[in-house]
């Protein structure tokens, strides 16, 4: 989509947003998106006016300046907030382009939490440990109300009701509003659902929810059409209803069997936005950087398999180096990338794990150092083989003429012989 400086945008608020909003937004989604992307959002709330509904006639420059990036910058942001359900665009074509950019609210907290694509995505970006950390800031106290009564009052004790009551029209009333995860749809729900019989499944039963739920669950779990109708099978409760909670379970338990108790997969994400390079030129290097960055571990090793799903014992490999390493997924590809080129295209486990220790103690995160430290391990290595070839004697590479020795040297040898 061509965007240009010229075109105008209105910012239009589709739901209520408050301090709350800013502080999920600033501890759950920008880990997640970015600092750009957050800092648009954040940029578009403040064109609104005094009643936050809706912004007058801005143009993109006017957004470029006051953010003081690129307008692909801006680009790549907006697409991040639309992907992730804080945004809607609408466009009308013309001389000059129009857009107008629908603001809405973030999930709340335990909406969040709740999400097994948002929980997960967080958790590989920031680490166990600050996941439990930010987990604790939206946590209610637990307070022991053993021994109280509640002595709350009842509205009708309160407030006198009369019938002078009038109907209005409150559709257009203002609300919080969310738009939730569009996710691609990989498996064909309808097929899933014919493999299991009615006698089994009450196929009326299935809500847009559930549906969405299996969706998230198939994209997280990287599951197959054949694996999803087992375990939906098995979730199914007394009333023939889809047990959503017994699903989650059912494929986290399945997943954490398959993959020896790892966590759901990591190797389908990507290099996370505050370690990734800013907008370069066109050269190779940067388009390479960029491949780097933008591909999950598992895209970029079916790449390299010309389209083959890599094997468990690849997967588990790199989700070793994810997990226990904490290597990022961009730092990762370089690593197979690497590894593959001069180890005869084997991925030997000994031989990764030992670079990924020295990537580790080096501290590389991202694409740029993890290329550059290559890069100095090739140079390291030609010269090692340079100075090992310079080192050789002058007789190793030396021919001798072979003389057979005549009968008067052989007894000149013998009788020296004798002598010792």
């Amino acid at each position: 989509m061509n965007l240009l400086p010229a075109d105008t945008y209105i910012v239009k608020n589709a739901t209520i947003l408050s301090n709350e909003s800013r502080l999920v937004l600033m501890k759950l989604y920008q880990p997640i998106i970015g600092v750009v992307a957050i800092n648009l959002y954040f940029t578009l709330w403040s064109n609104l006016d005094a009643g936050q509904i809706i912004s007058t006639e801005y143009t993109h420059h006017n957004l470029m300046a006051e953010m003081r990036v690129k307008l692909e910058e801006i680009l790549e942001a907006r697409e991040k907030l639309e992907a992730i359900g804080l945004l809607k665009t609408y466009l009308k074509k013309g001389s000059i382009n129009s857009y107008i950019y629908e603001l809405y609210s973030p999930l709340e907290p335990y909406e969040f939490f709740d999400n097994p694509i948002l929980a997960t995505t967080l958790a590989s970006n920031i680490g166990q440990a600050e996941y439990e950390k930010v987990l604790s800031i939206f946590k209610l106290p637990i307070i022991d109300l053993k021994g109280y009564k509640d002595v709350s009052a009842s509205f009708n004790s309160t407030f006198e009701v009369t019938s002078d009551f009038v109907a209005y029209d409150v559709k257009n009333v203002r609300k919080v509003s969310q738009v939730d995860l569009v996710v691609d749809e990989k498996i064909d729900l309808n097929s899933i659902f014919d493999l299991i019989p009615s006698e089994i499944l009450n196929h009326r039963s299935i809500s847009n929810d559930t549906k969405s739920l299996i969706y998230k669950l198939a994209y997280i779990y990287n599951l197959s059409e054949d694996e999803l109708s087992e375990l939906i099978r098995n979730s199914v409760n007394e009333k023939r209803i889809i047990d959503k909670n017994l699903l989650r379970s059912n494929c986290h338990n399945y997943y954490t069997f398959e993959h020896q108790n790892m966590a759901p997969s990591l190797v389908y994400k990507k290099q996370p936005e505050y370690l990734r390079k800013k907008v370069g030129d066109g050269s190779k290097k940067a388009k390479q950087i960029y491949t780097f960055e933008t591909t999950s571990p598992y895209d970029f090793l079916t790449g390299k398999n010309k389209g083959v799903r890599p094997s468990k014992k690849d997967l588990l490999l790199v989700e070793n180096l994810m997990v226990d390493y904490a290597l990022p997924p961009g730092v990762v590809n370089v690593l197979i990338d690497y590894v593959l080129r001069i180890n005869d295209n084997k991925l030997t486990k000994n031989f990764v794990l030992t670079i990924a220790n020295q990537w580790k103690r080096s501290n590389i995160n991202t694409v740029e150092e993890a290329m550059a430290i290559c890069k100095k391990e090739n140079k390291n290595k030609t010269k090692t083989r340079a100075l090992k070839k310079e080192e050789r004697p002058d007789w190793f590479d030396k021919k001798y003429e072979e003389n057979e020795a005549s009968s008067d040297d052989i007894a000149l040898l013998e009788a020296s012989l004798k002598d010792l």
